[in-house]
């Protein structure tokens, strides 16, 4: 196989696409188990929002795309908000929504609920009784009267004091947080003890929202904000590592569906079972946005498509003076958003080194398809063999060579093969398809970020 292609095998089985990358792309598990002590930290599973949809794994696809495309507008509008001095906002406006529910409990005794993991934002909230105003949630509403260990916080407290709105009332703070797609969550802030697998972590700064108004959150019964802010639970933990597992979109398809992790602390340093995992690590620093200081920025140099580098403009991927602009990670997005004549770049090389037809349907959502092969669009037991280019993102110090499925998605019924893809008018995004079956590891202490080649689904 040539060097600078990936080979894409499609098995077409009841009009759905299994994806295979070829050998030399074969990722490595780590097979290892480790005890989670709560000293070191502790491991959490993930869910995907889709998962137990009986969703094909295209159909899931489309669905992450559009929350991806909302997700973008809002980033974007928020940077706008941001560059416009004049514009008063009584409220930052948070990006809000993701891809990924984790299970907890809160209180004492402690109640189980599942709530969205969101590394672009910093406040931990659930819905609280009394709540004059809830989501319809698929989990029960807090109640703080029934945890011994819920104690509201003081309007002196420094996490009152990091809320970028609050008020201060006779019994304590107030905060009010505000997302772009105009849900909003209001309430008390206090302290209660959090339970992460068997691990009870007290006194965790979160909103106990009583009004909590628009249809952003129906997914879970509230937010874990892992951003870099103060009121993260990554900054109140005080662990200078985390990281997360995403599996592929192929392995999370059914109700059986295949589980991702998010690692606090010490044991987010992962080696590979087979003792190679160091040589594979792929490491970049992390770089702040004073504008926007939840987000993790990387510093992205280049991208390289078969064996033509792209001649972007260095200033694509730059922070501006006003803050707008950069790249950033982000596990709350579907798939990878580019500064427009920068994805225009990536697009056009495309077409170009792909040996298949333009699809013009438009029915996929995504920004460039290109037709099957003759026998690829429909039938049981067939086979076809797609070759694509090798894409390549050169950040600082690390590029990264992602396995075809991380970028290109096949659907049979539709007949067509998609880049996982898109084009922006501001911020650019890393997203979750391209970071799957990954390790990412965030290393608050030395500001750096790293990727570990990982069967996800075997942690």
């Amino acid at each position: 196989m040539p060097p600078l292609l990936h080979s894409l095998l499609f098995f077409i089985f009841t009009f759905q696409f299994l994806l295979t990358c070829s050998t030399s792309r074969r990722i490595l598990h780590n097979q290892a188990t480790t005890h989670v002590h709560e000293t070191s930290g502790f491991r959490v599973a993930l869910k995907h929002v889709d998962s137990g949809k009986n969703l094909t794994k295209f159909e899931r696809l489309q669905r992450g795309v559009k929350r991806a495309n909302h997700r973008l507008a809002r980033l974007n509008m928020m940077a706008s908000l941001s560059v416009d001095s004049s514009t008063q906002v009584t409220s930052p406006v948070h990006a809000g929504n993701g891809e990924f529910l984790m299970n907890l409990a809160i209180g004492t005794p402690p109640e189980t609920y599942s709530a969205i993991m969101d590394t672009g934002s910093d406040l931990i909230w659930t819905q609280c009784k009394p709540c004059t105003k809830c989501f319809d949630a698929p989990t029960p509403v807090f109640d703080p009267r029934k945890s011994s260990s819920f104690s509201k916080v003081p309007c002196a407290n420094s996490l009152c004091k990091a809320l970028p709105a609050s008020d201060c009332a006779s019994d304590g703070c107030e905060y009010l947080y505000s997302y772009g797609d105009y849900s909003s969550t209001q309430g008390v802030l206090a302290t209660e003890t959090f339970t992460f697998d068997d691990v009870a972590v007290p006194a965790v700064g979160f909103g106990c929202g009583e009004d909590n108004e628009g249809s952003g959150f129906n997914q879970g019964g509230g937010l874990v904000g892992l951003g870099r802010g103060p009121l993260s639970l990554v900054s109140q933990l005080k662990k200078s590592k985390f990281s997360y597992c995403l599996t592929s979109v192929n392995d999370d398809t059914s109700s059986q569906s295949a589980t991702s992790t998010l690692v606090m602390g010490s044991l987010a340093t992962v080696t590979n079972g087979s003792g190679t995992g160091s040589n594979l690590t792929l490491t970049t620093p992390l770089i702040k946005n004073p504008t926007h200081p939840s987000f993790y920025y990387l510093s992205l140099v280049g991208i390289s498509v078969g064996n033509v580098d792209l001649p972007i403009e260095k200033s694509s991927f730059a922070i501006g003076s006003d803050g707008s602009g950069g790249m950033i990670i982000d596990s709350g997005t579907t798939i990878t958003y580019l500064e427009q004549s920068a994805f225009d770049l990536v697009k056009k090389e495309f077409v170009g080194q792909m040996k298949l037809d333009v699809d013009g349907s438009d029915s996929t959502g995504l920004d460039l398809c290109f037709e099957l092969p003759a026998g690829g669009g429909g039938g049981s037991g067939e086979t076809v063999t797609v070759e694509v280019p090798k894409l390549v993102f050169h950040f600082e110090g690390a590029s990264l060579d992602l396995p075809g499925e991380n970028y290109m998605i096949g659907d049979a019924a539709s007949g067509v093969v998609c880049l996982a893809m898109g084009g922006s008018s501001g911020i650019s995004i890393f997203g979750n398809v391209q970071q799957q079956n990954m390790m990412v590891v965030h290393d608050l202490e030395k500001e750096t970020l790293s990727f570990i080649p990982t069967k996800c689904d075997q942690l």
